[in-house]
């Protein structure tokens, strides 16, 4: 036999919304496929499932949590909250939200990477004060690995995104990928070795 190694793939599941499902992008060129490839590349046996819904919120993802993310995960990339911030919803509703998915898949054993979203600048110092602390927020509260915004290096962008200057071309999803796989991997640390 060779160096002991896990027999099967860690299986993570990507939690999200259009930002995750790949909005208008082929299978392969979605967010979670991107990742796998990423991680396989350096040297992770890693399995993703793509559980991205595009025009959820972060109540939405809360409703179809338990079917959405089967038994045996290994761990989450939870993603949620652009489209709740994009419809001005009260920050509570997100948090609460948020949170209740958290300590439910806590409940069931499952780690979380938390990726933080940040409110638009036309929302107001108010808004975006609540809203963009609930990721900070709940990280520290539940010990999570957080990647504080998923959309890091190509928000607002023309040259990473659609043409509706939200949703991420196939180079949007890469560079976002390239920025998201110290935590990616600083959270399959954290799986193998048992650290939750």
């Amino acid at each position: 036999m060779s160096a002991p190694r896990a027999a099967t793939p860690l299986k993570l599941v990507a939690f999200g919304d259009s930002l995750t499902a790949g909005y208008m992008l082929p299978a392969d060129a979605a967010f979670p496929a991107v990742l796998e490839k990423a991680l396989k590349a350096k040297g992770h046996d890693v399995a993703i499932s793509n559980a991205g819904v595009s025009g959820d919120t972060s109540t939405g993802g809360l409703d179809r949590l338990d079917w959405s993310v089967p038994d045996g995960t290994d761990g989450v990339i939870l993603e949620l909250g652009a489209n709740d911030m994009l419809r001005g919803t009260d920050p509570a509703v997100t948090r609460k939200a948020l949170d209740s998915i958290v300590s439910r898949l806590k409940a069931r054993g499952i780690p979380v990477l938390l990726a933080g979203m940040r409110a638009s600048t036309n929302l107001g110092p108010d808004y975006i004060a609540k809203f963009d602390a609930i990721y900070p927020d709940l990280a520290k509260q539940y010990g999570l690995v957080l990647y504080p915004f998923f959309l890091t290096g190509i928000a607002g962008d023309p040259a990473f995104n659609l043409a509706d200057k939200l949703h991420p071309n196939p180079k949007g999803v890469q560079r976002i990928v390239e920025e998201i796989l110290p935590s990616a991997e600083t959270f399959l640390g954290r799986l193998q070795g048992g650290g939750r």
